[in-house]
């Protein structure tokens, strides 16, 4: 079902009474709200295939391919989980995301998904560079404050790396101390998408959170918004129309070019009779 009247009010009621204030670092703004993801989701067809009285949240789409799970009560660290199925062409993948990954990051992934772009985005390395984030020689990146780190990591016998996401805390004594979130792609995940994850990721503009939103640590800067909650609002509506509209685009450029059927040429039309 799409987003319903009720369901937009409801969002909207949320944040009447929420001051927005400018969040960032990104990595450090906290979850948000999830709806962000589900709305974008359910506005463009998916359907929830969970139990509606369970905590835990299942949307399809509506080829039946891609599926995203959202479990607060998982027992691993990993709360949202997006997969893919295979195809005849196309290789299964999978990726997972912690609890305290920004919900507007992670819906750049699903719109990704919903609405590929029609040329490749700029690889993870440029988006990494030209934020100005710090390069190692061993495949891996660090945000300026050195709480976010980026690594395209091999793991075991595959060839083909997959790319790990981690927040984490200053060490004390150590380089890194005790992890805040993660986020990984396997090796089969489009490349697209990592790319969008982490040019979204690396994005110097804030987050809008409210008042007394939790943030994922409390070095996160807040600052008030100039936006107004109707302002938020109004944005979240207005991304759901845009949504909607260009995943229509995509199906259209995606849907065979329909042919006329073989058959013999038309007769052509009988002269006319001379009286």
């Amino acid at each position: 079902m799409p987003v319903s009247e009720r369901q937009l009010a409801e969002f909207a009621d949320k944040r009447a009474w929420q001051i927005p204030f400018d969040t960032s670092p990104r990595h450090l703004a906290g979850p948000g709200d999830a709806r962000h993801v589900t709305h974008g989701l359910a506005a463009v067809g998916w359907t929830r295939t969970s139990d509606p009285l369970s905590a835990e949240i299942v949307l399809r789409s509506p080829d039946g391919r891609h599926s995203l799970q959202l479990d607060p009560q998982s027992a691993t660290s990993a709360w949202w989980r997006l997969r893919a199925e295979p195809t005849d062409t196309e290789p299964d993948w999978y990726a997972e995301f912690g609890e305290l990954v920004p919900a507007e990051i992670l819906a750049s992934v699903t719109d990704a998904l919903l609405c590929p772009p029609r040329a490749e985005p700029p690889g993870p390395w440029q988006a990494l560079s030209s934020a100005a984030w710090k390069l190692d020689q061993q495949n891996s990146a660090h945000s300026p404050d050195g709480m976010c780190h980026i690594e395209l990591r091999s793991l075991g016998d595959r060839d083909t790396p997959s790319w790990h996401i981690e927040t984490r805390e200053h060490g004390h004594g150590h380089p890194v101390g005790p992890r805040i979130w993660h986020a990984w792609f396997d090796h089969h995940t489009p490349s697209h998408l990592v790319s969008v994850f982490v040019t979204t990721l690396t994005d110097t503009a804030p987050l809008q959170r409210g008042m007394f939103e939790r943030t994922a640590h409390y070095s996160a800067v807040k600052e008030l918004s100039p936006l107004s909650p109707q302002q938020v609002v109004d944005a979240h509506t207005a991304r759901l129309d845009a949504l909607r509209i260009q995943a229509r685009a995509a199906r259209r450029r995606q849907r065979p070019a329909t042919t006329q059927p073989l058959g013999p040429p038309p007769k052509a039309a009988a002269p006319p009779v001379r009286r």
